[in-house]
């Protein structure tokens, strides 16, 4: 069954989270102290998220055994856990931890930014997109792919590809870079939703990043891949680093802050298939891009970036220091929680251990107290 109705309700929609999103912050800056209200003219601060989809702390842990060169999670002084259970699972997926990071609230497995109800719930870009952020996700995935669906999309399956599709296309993000191209291309239903993307003013592009002067009053779609980007191992290169700073170059050219999530989505596929030289360089990979956001935050001085993970995949233990020592405990996802790094204005709050579903609240809280 196809959930057309979200995008004919699609504009209603949008009015009602507009409204939603300026009495949220007419309230909350109620309860603020006049000194909050006077910090009003600072600067908005900016939110990059970055999510090692996997990535426990064995994961973590691997980049200081095989990278060489610094490790960018050294450069963090503001340290937590997360408990990524869904909403009646201990274990739980890409989906529904996404879905509670975005949406603020835990559901089932398998469902994007909808309740254990299925009624489509407010994801954060939605939310900061009507308070004028620009909002972009950058990913190693398909766009469509369960992670940076839950940060746009609305459907009770993960695997309603081209639904999502459809509903990116006409969503509030600015700027997309991913795989996936075939789920706006080649569609059941024969349309081609390239080109309702560009009607919905998108630039798109299914060559390369060549734009790196992106026009400000422009949105930008990048399609790199038919299905999914290639792994480290097959020749990806720098592409995620190189996505992200371009991403947060484009972003930062507005004067309103920006949204951006960054997944490192291939750290899970290499715990699902047990490889550790896949996991390790993606990792690895991970780590430059987490590089790259923390030099943009110590210079811009006003963007809290938080590094964390969906869930932790394959019980991953170092146990020796040669590719061939390493061990895996299952093929599938853990309960074990997951760190989270924080650092810049909001670091504060992101540290001790909370629930995956406190994520976009506390997002939400140092917007509010560090505008």
């Amino acid at each position: 069954m196809k959930y057309s109705f979200i995008l004919e309700k699609e504009k209603f929609k949008k009015m009602k989270i507009k409204l939603w999103a300026f009495s949220f912050l007419v309230l909350t800056f109620a309860c603020t102290d006049g000194a909050k209200n006077k910090s009003q003219t600072k600067k908005p601060l900016n939110i990059i998220l970055l999510i090692g989809d996997g990535m426990g702390l064995s994961q973590v842990s691997s980049a200081y055994y095989f990278k060489e060169g610094k490790v960018n999670f050294s450069r963090f002084s503001k340290i937590g856990l997360i408990n990524t259970s869904a909403a009646v699972q201990k274990i739980t997926d890409s989906a529904a931890s996404a879905t509670a990071y975005s949406c603020g609230e835990r559901t089932f497995k398998k469902m994007i930014g909808m309740s254990v109800d299925t009624v489509a719930m407010q994801n954060i870009t939605d939310t900061l997109s009507a308070l004028n952020y620009q909002t972009g996700v950058v990913v190693t995935s398909a766009v469509t792919d369960a992670t940076p669906a839950a940060f746009y999309g609305h459907v009770p399956s993960r695997y309603q590809y081209e639904e999502l599709a459809s509903q990116l296309a006409v969503s509030s993000i600015d700027f997309v870079s991913g795989g996936g191209l075939e789920n706006f291309t080649q569609r059941e239903d024969g349309t081609n939703q390239l080109e309702v993307m560009k009607e919905n003013g998108f630039v798109v592009d299914t060559v390369s990043l060549n734009r790196f002067d992106c026009d400000p009053e422009k949105k930008y779609a990048f399609f790199l891949s038919y299905e999914n980007m290639p792994k480290m191992p097959e020749g990806r290169g720098d592409y995620l680093p190189q996505a992200t700073q371009m991403a947060m170059d484009y972003l930062s050219k507005s004067n309103d802050g920006f949204f951006l999530m960054v997944e490192g989505s291939q750290i899970d596929w290499a715990g699902h298939r047990n490889n550790a030289e896949h996991l390790i360089t993606e990792v690895i990979d991970f780590d430059n891009t987490v590089g790259k956001a923390l030099d943009f935050a110590e210079k811009d001085g006003n963007t809290l970036v938080i590094v964390t993970a969906d869930h932790e995949t394959s019980g991953f233990a170092l146990a020796g220091d040669q590719y061939e020592d390493i061990r895996f405990a299952t093929t599938q996802h853990t309960a074990a929680m997951v760190p989270v790094f924080s650092y810049g204005p909001g670091s504060e709050i992101l540290t001790g251990t909370f629930e995956n579903q406190e994520m976009r609240s506390k997002i939400l809280q140092a917007i509010v107290d560090h505008r």
